[in-house]
C-alpha cells in the first residue's frame, strides 16, 4: 500500500526514528500509526533514535583472540555510565562486536568514515563496468549508487549483517541494546589484526 510522506514525517516526530524505518514500520503495520509506533519501539528504534544525541564517555575496550591466536581484534564501545558499562548486557554486546569483526572483516566503522578518494574510485568503477551497456547517464549514476551501497555493506561494521543473527545489521543490534539499557552506546573504533599480514610486503621493500 502506498503510504504518505506527512504520514512517515509524523511518525518521525513522534518517535526520533529515521525516515527508512518509520516508513517500513508504516508499511508493515498497513498505514495503522499506533501498531507502527509499536513496531518502532519493539525494535528499540524510537528509544534509540531519541537517544543518539547524548554523550558517551565511558564504556569498555576488549580484545578478541580468534583460530588459536591467529585474529585479534581490539575494540573500544563508549555509553553514558560506568554503571551501563559494567552490565552483563552491555558486555555481551562488546564481545559479539568483537568476535563479528573478527569473522567478517569490516574496514570502517560507518560509511561516514570512508575516504572520499575511495568512494570516488569504487563509483568510477561502477560507472566503467556498466557503460558499455548503453545506458543513460542518469541510469548508470543510480546503479553506481546501489553498488556504493552494497559497499558500504560489504566493508561497513555497522551496515554488515550480524554473524550470528544474518536477519538484522549490526545498527539494528545497537539500536536493540540502546533500547534495553536506556543509554546511548557509541561504537568508537576497532583494530583487526591477521598473524603474518604483510609481512611478506615489508620484507620486500626493506630488501
Amino acid at each position: 500500500m502506498e503510504i504518505s510522506a506527512s504520514l512517515v514525517k509524523e511518525l518521525r516526530e513522534k518517535t526520533g526514528a529515521g525516515m527508512m524505518d518509520c516508513k517500513k514500520a508504516l508499511t508493515e503495520s498497513l498505514g495503522d500509526f499506533e501498531k507502527a509506533v509499536e513496531y518502532l519501539r519493539k525494535k528499540g528504534i524510537a528509544s534509540a533514535s531519541k537517544k543518539a544525541g547524548r554523550m558517551t564517555k565511558e564504556g569498555a575496550v576488549t580484545s578478541y583472540i580468534h583460530g588459536e591466536g591467529k585474529v585479534g581484534v581490539l575494540l573500544e564501545v563508549n555509553c553514558e555510565t560506568d554503571f551501563v558499562a559494567r552490565t552483563e548486557q552491555f558486555r555481551q554486546f562488546v564481545k559479539d562486536l568483537a568476535m563479528h569483526i573478527a569473522a567478517a572483516n569490516p574496514q570502517w566503522v560507518r560509511p561516514e568514515e570512508v575516504p572520499a578518494s575511495i568512494l570516488e574510485k569504487e563509483k568510477e568503477i561502477a560507472i566503467a563496468q556498466m557503460q558499455a551497456s548503453g545506458k543513460p547517464a542518469a541510469v548508470l549514476e543510480k546503479i553506481a549508487e546501489g553498488k556504493l551501497k552494497k559497499f558500504f555493506e560489504d566493508h561497513c561494521l555497522l551496515q554488515q549483517c550480524f554473524v550470528k543473527d544474518s536477519s538484522k545489521t549490526i545498527e539494528q543490534l545497537l539500536k536493540e541494546t540502546i533500547a534495553g539499557l536506556g543509554e546511548n552506546i557509541s561504537v568508537r573504533r576497532f583494530a583487526r589484526f591477521v598473524l603474518g599480514e604483510g609481512i611478506q610486503e615489508t620484507s620486500t621493500e626493506t630488501a
